[in-house]
């Protein structure tokens, strides 16, 4: 019975390390094909400005009590001239309006570089 016991804890350590082993022989294959060299990806230069919400409050000063000068619409041209904490001075191309808005709601989208 002991011995019986013996032997099919030994099969199912077996059978556990196996995977552990051919684990760290296929892993050596991948750093290999990590060491090729990356994309042009990171090369590229960043990506634009966009509102990431229906309509966005301008502000006269980088505040949310701040004075309310206009509204940025997601289908209005702007740009970007500086940040301030998480505060982006921009201007409306559309109406020609000069302010400051969230950077919750507008900020760059992310690059994507898939290898």
């Amino acid at each position: 019975m002991r011995s019986t016991r013996i032997a099919i804890s030994a099969a199912m350590l077996g059978t556990l390390a196996l995977p552990v082993l051919s684990a760290t022989t296929a892993s050596a294959v991948p750093a290999a094909v990590t060491a090729a060299p990356a994309s042009g990806c990171y090369d590229l230069p960043p990506l634009p400005y966009t509102v990431h919400a229906k309509a966005v409050t301008i502000r006269s000063k980088a505040s949310s009590k701040s004075t309310a000068v206009g509204v940025l619409y997601k289908s209005h041209k702007f740009s970007v001239s500086k940040k301030s904490g998480n505060w982006v001075y921009i201007k409306d191309k559309t109406t020609g309006v000069k302010g400051w808005v969230s950077g919750t709601y507008v900020y760059r989208d992310v690059r994507m570089c898939l290898d």
